[in-house]
């Protein structure tokens, strides 16, 4: 069994190449909570050295739409990791359920049919004050986590993809 490691992990000098490039699918619904999100993620991206010019950010209305925009974006062959970005609150009726599975399921199977990792960063609470507790810089700050995690699938991406054209 192998030691688990948190997801910011990656060495602390490591930088993100020059040409790496990733692609932003944010969600309008919940936008306080999404704008958190991306605000942490950006930061973090920053500190990988990754600018603001190598980050391709779209915009849907809602989490919903984000698988297929997702493979679009993964599609374009411009972005080596694609993050989802959304907030799904629970309701008072089974709605919250079948956005947050179709989202769920439909960006996973984008990763897998395209092969370009796609970061789930779709936030699924009880409420409001969860949702912005969990996306604020100044506090939960998934944005920095949905980051990190799409810098260190991007480049074991490159690695093995590497590796396959030595072996």
């Amino acid at each position: 069994m192998s030691e688990q490691r948190p997801v910011d992990a990656l060495p602390i000098a490591f930088t993100a190449p020059a040409d790496f490039r990733v692609g932003v699918v944010a969600a309008r619904f919940n936008g306080a909570v999404v704008t958190a999100m991306l605000e942490g993620l950006k930061a973090q991206l920053a500190v990988r050295g990754v600018g603001d010019a190598q980050i391709d950010v779209h915009e849907v209305p809602g989490a919903w739409e984000l698988p297929v925009a997702c493979r679009w974006l993964a599609e374009t062959g411009r972005v080596e990791a694609v993050i989802a970005l959304g907030a799904i609150v629970r309701g008072a009726t089974p709605h919250f359920d079948f956005v947050a599975s179709g989202a769920t399921d439909g960006c996973m199977r984008v990763a897998l049919d395209t092969g370009v990792p796609v970061v789930f960063g779709v936030l699924t609470t009880d409420n409001d004050e969860q949702a912005l507790d969990r996306a604020l810089p100044s506090r939960g700050n998934k944005g920095r986590d949905f980051a990190e995690a799409a810098v260190e699938m991007a480049m074991l991406r490159r690695s093995l993809t590497a590796q396959r054209g030595r072996g």
